[in-house]
């Protein structure tokens, strides 16, 4: 092999090695807000239905897929300005919720 082929060679393993190492990085330890999308087609009305049955009525305002805390995440707010957390499995089934009042909003806190 010539001494250009085998420069080209170890060049090219070194970038290969480089983008594994960052996927890798941010698989492992990367910004969680990266992996996260929002749900969309038929899932997304499916998780909508669920999770404003849960709630009992309101306005979704988010969505996301692949939520550090199930499989799908649906934020619903409230008539009363509350915000809900719908946390749903992979069978739009209610895995979990979180409430937050506008005023733990506001001050960070719940007094």
């Amino acid at each position: 092999m010539k001494r250009s082929s085998k420069a080209a060679v170890v060049a090219g393993v070194a970038v290969l090695m480089t983008a594994g190492s960052m996927s890798l990085a941010s698989a492992v330890g990367g910004d969680d807000s990266e992996s996260e999308a929002p749900i969309s087609g038929e899932a997304l009305k499916e998780a909508t239905e669920a999770a404003l049955a849960h709630t009992g009525g309101g306005r979704v305002t988010d969505t996301e897929t692949g939520d550090e805390e199930s499989y799908y995440e649906v934020e619903v707010t409230l008539p009363s300005g509350e915000e809900t957390d719908v946390q749903l499995d992979k069978s739009f089934r209610v895995v979990g919720s979180e409430t937050e009042s506008e005023d733990e909003d506001e001050t960070g806190a719940d007094d």
